[in-house]
C-alpha cells in the first residue's frame, strides 16, 4: 500500500511552516508562563517541579524546531541532487538521523506531558491506586515509543519498505503508540476532571456562593480536547495511509506544549488563583477542609 494525498517533500516544508506557528504560539506561551511566576508569586502555590517540566517543554520543542530546519534543508538544498530518488525520496526514508532523532524527541515530550496529567490527577485524587493503570498505560507508551524509534532507525530505504511502512511493523507500533497515548491522556484527563466535578459539589453544597472550580473543568478540557484532536488526526491520516501523518507528528510536539501552558496560565491569571493551583497542583486537601 502506497503513501496517499500529501507528497513527502511538501509535507516536510508544509510541517516545518506549520510546525514554526505553533512554535512561536509555544514560546509567547513560555513566556507568559515564566511572567506568572515572576509576578504573580505562585511559585509556592504549584511548587517548583512545575518549573523545571514548562522549561523542559520549552527546551524540547526548540530543539525539535531546530531539528526540523535542518531535516528540510538538508533534504531541499543539501542532498538534493545527490540523494537518490531526490528530495522525495530522502524525506521518505525515516532512517534519516534528523527523522530519528525528530521521534526521539516526539516521544520524551509525549511521555512528559501525559505524565504531567498523570501527576495532576494523583495530586487531586490524593491516591496512588487511582492512578496505577494510568502509570501502566504511561509505561507502555514508553516502551513503544522506544520500540517505534528503533524500529525507524533500522528500516531500510528501499521501495518496498517505504510502500508498506503504514503496514508493516513499524506502522503497527505506531497505530498502537499513538492509541495509547489518546487512552492515557482521556482516561486521566476524565479521572482528573471527575475529581474536581465531586470536590465542586461537596462545595456547593455548603457554600451560599457559587463554586468557582468548575472553570477548571473547562480549561483541563479545552487541552485534553486540544491534545486528542491531534492525536486522533494523526491515527486518521495512519489509518489512510495518507502522508499527513509526517505534518502530525511535528505539530503535536508544539501542541503538548501550548495545552500545559493554557492550563497553568489560564488558572494562574484567575481572580482565585490560590483555589484553582490548589485544586491541579497543590492538592485538594485544603478546599475540602474549607467545607467541612
Amino acid at each position: 500500500m502506497s503513501t496517499t494525498g500529501i507528497a513527502q517533500d511538501t509535507a516536510a516544508l508544509m510541517s516545518s511552516v506549520l510546525g514554526g506557528i505553533l512554535y512561536g504560539f509555544s514560546v509567547l506561551m513560555f513566556i507568559g508562563t515564566i511572567w506568572t511566576f515572576m509576578y504573580k508569586r505562585c511559585i509556592r502555590d504549584v511548587r517548583r517541579p512545575i518549573t523545571v517540566i514548562a522549561t523542559l517543554l520549552f527546551l524540547l520543542s526548540t530543539v525539535h524546531m531546530v531539528v526540523c530546519i535542518i531535516h528540510v534543508e538538508d533534504g531541499l538544498v543539501k542532498y538534493r541532487d545527490s540523494f537518490p530518488g531526490g528530495p522525495v525520496a530522502f524525506f521518505t526514508d525515516v532512517s534519516q538521523p534528523t527523522f530519528v532523532v525528530n521521534n526521539v524527541i516526539y516521544t520524551l515530550q509525549t511521555l512528559l506531558g501525559d505524565g504531567v496529567v498523570i501527576y495532576r490527577c494523583y495530586v487531586v485524587w490524593q491516591s496512588g491506586w487511582v492512578i496505577i493503570l494510568p502509570c501502566m498505560m504511561w509505561c507502555g507508551v514508553a516502551v513503544l515509543g522506544v520500540c517505534s524509534v528503533y524500529s525507524f532507525s533500522q528500516t531500510s530505504a528501499t521501495i518496498s519498505n517505504v510502500e508498506t511502512l503504514f503496514t508493516n511493523k513499524t506502522g503497527h507500533l505506531i497505530a498502537t503508540f499513538l492509541a495509547f497515548t489518546l487512552a492515557t491522556n482521556v482516561l486521566s484527563t476524565g479521572l482528573l476532571a471527575c475529581r474536581i466535578w465531586m470536590i465542586e459539589r461537596k462545595i456547593s453544597t455548603v457554600r451560599a456562593t457559587k463554586g468557582k472550580i468548575i472553570p477548571i473543568l473547562r480549561v483541563l478540557i479545552d487541552a485534553a480536547i486540544l491534545y486528542s484532536a491531534a492525536l486522533c488526526s494523526s491515527i486518521i491520516c495512519l489509518a489512510l495511509s495518507n502522508g499527513g501523518l509526517y505534518v502530525m507528528g511535528d505539530l503535536i510536539i508544539p501542541t503538548i506544549s501550548i495545552a500545559f501552558y493554557m492550563v497553568f496560565i489560564r488558572i494562574v491569571l484567575s481572580q482565585n488563583n490560590q483555589e484553582y493551583a490548589s485544586a491541579v497542583y497543590g492538592g485538594t486537601a485544603e478546599i475540602e477542609r474549607s467545607t467541612d
